[in-house]
């Protein structure tokens, strides 16, 4: 079984369509092929505020490598990312 691949989610607790890109993501997951997804609140930390603002959700791969999409889920994107990690990977 490979690693976990990494995701990061700009997010805010109050927001539906942060949880509505999470859900998404989740469902994206195959057997064998875990996300490690990291939530990271936008509110709870003044400078992801000023840098996202109302952009949230955000998904990026590598939270310094391009963003994937943002307020909703780019399963295009997603899958090319997860592709492409998988055969870096290998």
């Amino acid at each position: 079984m490979m690693g976990a691949i990494p995701f990061t989610l700009y997010s805010r607790v109050w927001c539906h369509l942060c949880e509505d890109m999470l859900a998404a993501l989740q469902a994206l997951e195959e057997p064998g092929r875990p996300f490690a997804i990291t939530v990271l609140d936008v509110d709870a930390d003044p400078a992801l505020e000023a840098r996202f603002n109302e952009l949230v959700p955000v998904l990026y791969g590598d939270p310094d490598g391009p963003e994937l999409c943002h307020y909703f889920l780019d399963e295009a994107a997603v899958r090319a990312y997860v592709a492409s990690f998988s055969t870096a990977a290998a």
